[in-house]
């Protein structure tokens, strides 16, 4: 079994093998110089300095070792032979497969402006993204952030703590908004603008403007004008499935994977950000998370045992920003109808979301034990009315039965 792409995903598929029974050989191969780590601080506590390097190792080598799991660093995969069972390496070697798990992950979406590769100018994806981020952190006086998204606030959150001054560019009109009902917004631009953040909506960047080779301001198209030192890009991520596409693997917006994990090719799995599901409308679904990366790779490790796992949980992410965490559990699209549970201005409370009167996600600000209730709630298809959700004494658990 060869599997590339050593993070989460690739790493769970390894490892799930081996749980399943598999006794044969597996390599597993990473492009970069690192065995698994957690991505997750990567944009909160390791910039901080709170979390060390050492905490961001999934496993040690010699824990893949005992295994027997043969962890190749530094490898880059250009080319799958389908035919042959094959594939290419960046040295011009080749390795032979019997089953092939493509846990390519994703990329960081450029920034479209000239000057996007001065000294300065940083997005924030991998390891060596956040260690030059910190590092720039240290001598910044003003940071810039496009992207109003998770990871953009996340990092104007770290900034904050590090006493920078702070501006926030984002072109929507309100804050995530992808992803939350605008009260959720609004509380977000409170927190941050009360932490000292300028945060500017609407705010299209035209220009950067460079000197000596360094990242000096950020120009909007209405004719603002935004000093920085250190400008951090965060306007999402593409997956990386070129190989797969190149290789005939059937592709769209990300590696076509079904409910198992399984590609158009039958001795092909793939899982994580590289992927796109499709679902039984015929729509395809991307999720960009640990639970993702986890859960597909188990689907992605029985289906090459030639099993059915399916991966039907109920998506959640969480982001941390100052002293708030918020953990969201479904997905909000379409929601017609949103109902508050507890109190904005305490820091402690959540947002249920509705579609025709059945309940499809939960955001959770400070309420872990609500979180977890929710998860249980939308995996078992049980959906609180609208009034029992908006009371506080009511006990949500109790529907659990």
């Amino acid at each position: 079994m060869v599997i590339v792409g050593a993070g989460l995903a690739g790493l769970t598929v390894a490892e799930t093998l081996r749980a399943e029974g598999y006794a044969g050989p597996i390599t597993l191969l990473g492009d970069e110089p690192h065995g698994p780590y957690h991505r997750p601080p990567l944009s909160k506590g390791y910039l901080l300095g709170e979390t060390q390097e050492a905490q961001l190792v999934m496993r040690a080598p010699e824990l893949l070792a005992k295994k027997n799991i043969t962890l190749k660093v530094g490898t880059g995969v250009t080319a799958i032979d389908r035919a042959a069972q094959r594939i290419s390496l960046a040295d011009g070697s080749t390795l032979d497969y019997d089953g092939l798990a493509l846990c390519t992950g994703s990329r960081l979406r450029p920034l479209p402006l000239a000057g996007a590769d001065a000294r300065g100018v940083f997005g924030l994806r991998s390891l060596a993204d956040s260690r030059a981020i910190a590092a720039a952190l240290e001598t910044a006086r003003n940071v810039v952030v496009i992207g109003g998204g998770f990871i953009g606030l996340e990092v104007a959150s770290a900034a904050r703590k590090k006493d920078k001054a702070v501006t926030v560019l984002e072109a929507a009109d309100r804050l995530m908004a992808r992803v939350v009902a605008p009260l959720i917004s609004r509380f977000y631009l409170d927190l941050h603008s009360g932490h000292g953040v300028d945060v500017v909506l609407g705010a299209m960047v035209s220009e950067l403007v460079v000197a000596d080779g360094h990242i000096a301001a950020v120009k909007t198209k209405d004719g603002r004008e935004f000093p920085a030192d250190l400008l951090v890009v965060g306007i999402g991520i593409l997956p990386n499935a070129e190989i797969a596409q190149a290789a005939g693997v059937e592709c769209s917006g990300g590696i076509v994977v079904d409910a198992c994990s399984r590609t158009s090719d039958p001795a092909i799995v793939a899982a994580g950000d590289c992927t796109a599901r499709r679902m039984a409308d015929g729509t395809f679904r991307r999720l960009e998370s640990v639970q993702n990366a986890v859960e597909q790779g188990k689907s992605a490790a029985a289906a090459l045992l030639g099993r059915d796992r399916e991966f039907n949980a109920a998506p959640w992410f969480w982001s941390d920003q100052y002293d708030v965490k918020l953990q969201m559990v479904g997905l909000t699209a379409g929601f017609d109808q949103v109902v508050t549970r507890g109190e904005p201005k305490g820091n402690k409370f959540s947002t249920f979301y509705y579609k025709g009167g059945k309940l499809i996600a939960i955001d959770s600000l400070n309420q872990p034990a609500e979180h977890l209730t929710g998860r249980k709630l939308l995996d078992k298809g049980v959906s609180p009315t609208p009034e029992q959700a908006a009371d506080i004494a009511f006990a949500l658990a109790g529907l659990l039965g």
